[in-house]
C-alpha cells in the first residue's frame, strides 16, 4: 500500500467516513499540496469583516474555524507520526469545543492564521512524503478507535475540505 490508496471500511471510526470520502482518488501527499494552495488563495482574498464574521449567532468566526482547522490538522498529524513509527499507545480524543474557546483565535491576525495554516501543511506534507510504504498501514487506537495511518491523512484532506466549503457557504 502507499499514499494512492484510498481508506477502506474499518480503516477509521465511521464518522471520519464524512470526511475521507470528500476526498478525490490520487496521491493524497499531491492532494495535501495542492489544496494547500487552493486554501492560501482564498484565504488571502478574505477582509477582515469576513475573517470576524460569524455566520449565525454562537457559530464559530472564520478565525475560530480556520484555527481549529489547524488544531485538527496538528491532532491528527501527531497520531499519524505516533502509529506510523509503530507506537501502540491508545491516543486520547481531543474535543473542539474546548479547543476553540482557549484558541484566543479572534485576537489573531488573518496573517498569522495563514501562516500558521501553511507551516503546519508543510509540515504534515514532509511527514507523509517520507513514509515507508508499509507505514500507511499501520494502526492505532485514538478515541476509542482504530484508525490506520492513510485514513488520518485523507481525514486531513477532507476535514479540510469539509470546512472550505462551509466558509464559501456561509461565510462568503
Amino acid at each position: 500500500m502507499n499514499s494512492f490508496t484510498r481508506p477502506v471500511p474499518g480503516d477509521c471510526a465511521p464518522y471520519y467516513e464524512k470526511y475521507t470520502n470528500l476526498v478525490e482518488d490520487g496521491d493524497i501527499v499531491r492532494i495535501l499540496r495542492l489544496a494547500t494552495f487552493e486554501t492560501i488563495v482564498l484565504l488571502e482574498n478574505l477582509t477582515e469583516e469576513q475573517w470576524n464574521s460569524r455566520y449565525a449567532p454562537e457559530k464559530w468566526s472564520m478565525k475560530e474555524s480556520m484555527l481549529h482547522l489547524i488544531d485538527t490538522e496538528r491532532v491528527m498529524a501527531y497520531r499519524a507520526l505516533r502509529f506510523s513509527r509503530g507506537d501502540s499507545t491508545a491516543l486520547a480524543g481531543f474535543d473542539q469545543d474546548d479547543y476553540v474557546p482557549n484558541s484566543a483565535a479572534d485576537q489573531r491576525t488573518s496573517r498569522s492564521l495563514i501562516e500558521e495554516y501553511q507551516a503546519v501543511r508543510n509540515a504534515s506534507v514532509q511527514l507523509f512524503k517520507h513514509l515507508p510504504a508499509e507505514a500507511w498501514e499501520r494502526k492505532g487506537v485514538a478515541s476509542g478507535h482504530i484508525v490506520t495511518v492513510r485514513a488520518l491523512a485523507y481525514i486531513i484532506a477532507g476535514h479540510e475540505l469539509h470546512h472550505k466549503n462551509i466558509f464559501k457557504t456561509r461565510y462568503l
